[in-house]
């Protein structure tokens, strides 16, 4: 059977992702509400997102979304991918202190260095004010723009890593 690119665009998914990229984060709840709108971010991400043929190893395999370092989002994430699935695969968190290359993730969101997985076919998402500027090397940076979450996507390190991102997502990155 022939693999098909996780690539799939769901108008709800990017009226939420239009929504969510204008909510404001106000200073009494700004953790919280940052949090929660990365958290949701991460999954819907996915939808805009080509992955290169050969990446999954069958056709069921799950797609990987890691989280690593410091978790800031506790429950939050698991909610937010709870009986979802990413092209027809079912989602597997996994949290660890650090990921190498191989170990299998499709979109990893930390706060260690990325260029260490560059040329990789993975996602990486990470802060702007990341410790260490390890946002360095990331696909997509979270910022904060008048209160909001906003992010930047790199496209050089989209296209080094053989990644695909859509039109769609494209226009919703900002300027760094």
């Amino acid at each position: 059977m022939e693999e098909r690119p996780i690539r799939w665009c769901n108008p709800l998914a990017l009226s939420l992702l239009l929504v969510l990229a204008g909510a404001p984060v106000s200073i009494a709840s700004a953790e919280p509400l940052e949090v929660a709108v990365k958290a949701t971010f991460l999954y819907k991400f996915i939808a805009f997102v080509a992955w290169p043929p050969g990446v999954f190893a069958t056709a069921d395999s799950p797609f990987r979304l890691c989280v690593e370092g410091p978790d800031p989002f506790g429950d939050l994430l698991d909610r937010a991918v709870a009986g979802q699935n990413a092209g027809g695969r079912p989602i597997e968190l996994m949290r660890r202190p650090q990921f190498e290359k191989g170990s299998g993730c499709h979109l990893l969101y930390g706060t260690m260095a990325m260029d260490r997985l560059r040329g990789e076919p993975v996602l990486t998402v990470s802060d702007a004010d990341a410790p260490g500027g390890s946002a360095a090397g990331a696909v997509i940076t979270f910022v904060l723009q008048e209160d909001r979450v906003r992010f930047v996507i790199d496209a050089a390190a989209a296209q080094g890593n053989r990644l695909a991102i859509s039109s769609k997502l494209m226009s919703l990155s900002v300027r760094p």
